[in-house]
């Protein structure tokens, strides 16, 4: 079997840039060892973040960092036994967080996010996706009124420099908007640009029906049988071999197994974190996607049911799951929302590959010829599928690519 390109992973990255690169007339074969959006895609709080610019720092300030050591909060955990496996990773991933790197890493960042939720609305709109998609921004709500300045202030910032547009909620507010949550709360901020995603796995169906309808196939195989022919690229899938003369790795935390057997070496790490969906009591309703900001967890309307999702755990990517973190937010969240019972058998994990730097790797690798990168969204990957899978393309094509993608090069971990 032949393409003009065979694309890595079938998550919401993956999907994207096999649709991107189909819907400019290219044969495509994506590949995966499992289902489209069965692995990290499909876990996680269903935000196309719009406001998103800013990405997840790691803390500054040294009281902070001991508060995280003491290993008992919602937001973060870590495995003790993980942290040698990864402490150049979190040393680098300091570094960058400093408020001016920081700075400049969100001015580089910010294009991506930029373009979103355009992009995400012509792949909803050509797959006729949009009972998944509810245009009503999202919600973080405080329980000091400390937190709630500060986190305003920030708000004004992000307005002044980026266009985002919020809303600072009153007490009155959130009860207003949110009838059944516990009175803990002294406000809120409202970002306003932000969509949500009522399901996201059926979103990242909707787009690989959309692919095939396109003419895309979609095989099972090993991502790890890729090899570099006289003229492209060849994988073992489906009932044979395809040929290609561009491969795309976007394999998320798994694309190492394509990228270090070839050479490349990317400084980088995984944040897992785990959800479970919940009933509700009594006709008890959550209105809108809202986080609980000083507890770090979150709370999403689901078609599945209420879901809770906890914050970032810092582990080796395949140890097995440890569900602390949910199990404190759910102890939580009982005090806040009147949750029911839990609606799966056991609480879902995923593991979200992050870069020292917090920007994703997107671009052509420095040493093979028709080899691409797209790995790396951190918490992002939702947000950013479309708008990557499109410069992707843009780039393979020929074409001017929608924003400058210099900055997300793998030139920074390769020269």
């Amino acid at each position: 079997m032949t393409a003009d390109t065979i694309v890595l992973g079938a998550g919401i990255i993956g999907v994207s840039t096999a649709l991107q690169l189909a819907r400019r007339g290219k044969s495509v074969v994506l590949v995966d060892k499992g289902q489209p959006g069965r692995e990290t895609s499909y876990g996680n709080a269903g935000l196309i973040q719009r406001e998103g610019v800013v990405p997840y720092g790691f803390p500054q300030q040294f009281g902070t960092i001991l508060r995280y050591a003491l290993n008992n909060r919602i937001d973060a955990h870590f495995h003790w036994g993980a942290i040698p496996s990864v402490s150049s990773f979190l040393a680098k991933y300091w570094w960058h967080s400093n408020l001016s790197r920081h700075q400049l890493i969100a001015r580089a960042y910010a294009p991506l996010i930029e373009h979103s939720i355009a992009t995400h609305n012509e792949l909803i709109e050509e797959a006729g996706a949009q009972d998944l998609i509810v245009k009503n921004g999202w919600k973080e709500v405080f329980r000091t009124n400390a937190k709630h300045d500060h986190e305003v202030r920030e708000a004004e910032r992000l307005s002044r420099d980026y266009g985002i547009a919020f809303k600072s909620l009153s007490r009155a507010d959130v009860a207003a908007d949110e009838p059944n949550l516990s009175g803990d709360f002294v406000g809120g901020l409202k970002w306003q640009d932000p969509w949500s995603v009522r399901d996201p796995l059926a979103l990242t169906q909707a787009y690989v029906a959309l692919f095939e309808k396109l003419g895309g196939r979609v095989l099972k195989g090993d991502a790890r049988s890729l090899s570099q022919t006289a003229t492209g690229w060849r994988i073992v899938a489906g009932d044979g071999t395809v040929e290609a003369k561009d491969a795309v790795v976007a394999l998320g935390p798994w694309s190492e197994i394509v990228t270090r057997p070839l050479g490349y070496r990317f400084l980088a790490g995984v944040k897992r974190g785990y959800h479970m969906h919940y009933s509700t009591r009594g006709n008890a309703q959550l209105n809108g996607w809202t986080m609980d900001a000083e507890r770090g967890y979150f709370l999403a309307p689901m078609r599945q049911g209420i879901r809770l999702t906890t914050g970032a755990e810092f582990a080796r990517r395949d140890a097995p799951k440890t569900p602390v973190q949910l199990q404190r937010a759910e102890a939580v969240a009982r005090t806040t929302f009147p949750l029911g019972e839990r609606l799966d058998k056991e609480p879902w994990m995923g593991a979200r590959p992050c870069t020292p730097d917090m920007m994703p790797v997107i671009g052509p690798a420095p040493r093979h010829k028709g080899l691409w990168f797209a790995f790396g969204h951190a918490h992002h990957g939702l947000t950013l599928g479309p708008v990557t899978g499109q410069v992707i393309a843009e780039a393979i094509t020929g074409e001017k690519t929608l924003i400058d993608i210099s900055a997300y090069s793998p030139l920074r971990f390769n020269a």
